[in-house]
């Protein structure tokens, strides 16, 4: 009995989180009629109605949420610890799924990894370009780059960076057209450059601080984007000031084509750590990255 209803809660949570039936069924390589049959068979053994089916959508009721949320995770705890087991003593293999920004990525992650995975032929990484603040447990990531102070608190991390100077800048063109900057108040006078991560996320505040003074900018502008590079490129355009990270900014700086404005007024930012579930037990592929990652 035990069997089977382990069985159909692996069935339900695999359809619940695909809301596909048919996704579900080439998923768990079983007929759709089959799958069906499983999961009215767990819904009789419950008593409870776990799904809602559409002829175009499936979507979890709210026991089968609740089923969802408290269950789906202890069961992807048990398949790592038997992963783990698997993995002991054998070579570093399987794949890793990380997400990160794609500033992380490019200035921090890649460059350290890119000659470190050569050695291991039979790890895979999947690496996802994404800013947004990731529940790497729902969405079944082992490991996530975030800056450090953006991190839960039933997390593991580890830093990746040193903490990142920041910088407002402009280009040389803007500021031969427009008057520069001299306080933080003179901003709303400014086409200012925005980013925003996550449409669930509010417009990113440009963080000042001088001398003790600590400010929460909210500017404005016509420009909003979801990348600092998409920002870096506006600016190097002439659209206005952007926040950004000094090391991201640098070549065009020492180049001329950018300046810096506010510089008493910029602050350093947490640097990015790569962060993990700590109650999971660490498998040696992830392992591997997260020493190679590592910032002294």
């Amino acid at each position: 009995m035990a069997d089977e209803i382990y069985r159909d809660i692996v069935a339900f949570i695999t359809v619940a989180r695909a809301r596909s039936f048919t996704r579900a069924a080439a998923e768990l390589g079983v007929s759709q009629s089959a799958l069906s049959h499983t999961i009215r068979q767990l819904e009789a053994r419950l008593g409870l109605r776990l799904l809602t089916r559409t002829t175009r959508s499936v979507s979890p009721t709210q026991a089968g949420e609740r089923l969802l949320e408290r269950v789906a995770p202890r069961f992807a705890v048990i398949a790592d610890e038997l992963a783990s087991l698997c993995e002991l003593g054998s070579k570093i293999a399987g794949t890793v799924r990380v997400t990160a920004s794609d500033f992380a990525f490019n200035a921090f992650v890649w460059p350290r990894l890119s000659g470190e995975l050569r050695k291991y032929p039979d790890l895979k990484l999947e690496i996802v370009n994404d800013p947004a603040l990731t529940d790497i447990v729902a969405e079944r990531f082992d490991a996530g780059i975030r800056p450090g102070d953006q991190i839960g608190k039933n997390m593991s991390s580890v830093p990746i960076s040193p903490d990142l100077q920041i910088v407002i800048v402009a280009s040389t063109a803007y500021l031969s057209a427009n008057p520069r900057p001299l306080t933080p108040d003179d901003l709303s006078q400014h086409a200012c450059i925005n980013t925003r991560f996550s449409f669930r996320e509010g417009i990113n505040a440009w963080e000042l601080r001088k001398e003790g003074i600590n400010l929460t900018c909210r500017v404005e502008g016509p420009l909003l984007f979801n990348s600092v590079y998409a920002a870096l490129d506006a600016a190097l355009a002439g659209y206005g000031l952007a926040y950004l990270p000094e090391i991201l900014a640098r070549p065009w700086l020492e180049s001329g084509h950018l300046q810096t404005v506010l510089d008493a007024w910029c602050p350093a930012q947490r640097g990015f750590h790569i962060f993990y579930s700590g109650e999971r037990q660490l498998l040696p592929a992830l392992s591997l990255i997260i020493e190679t990652l590592r910032y002294e």
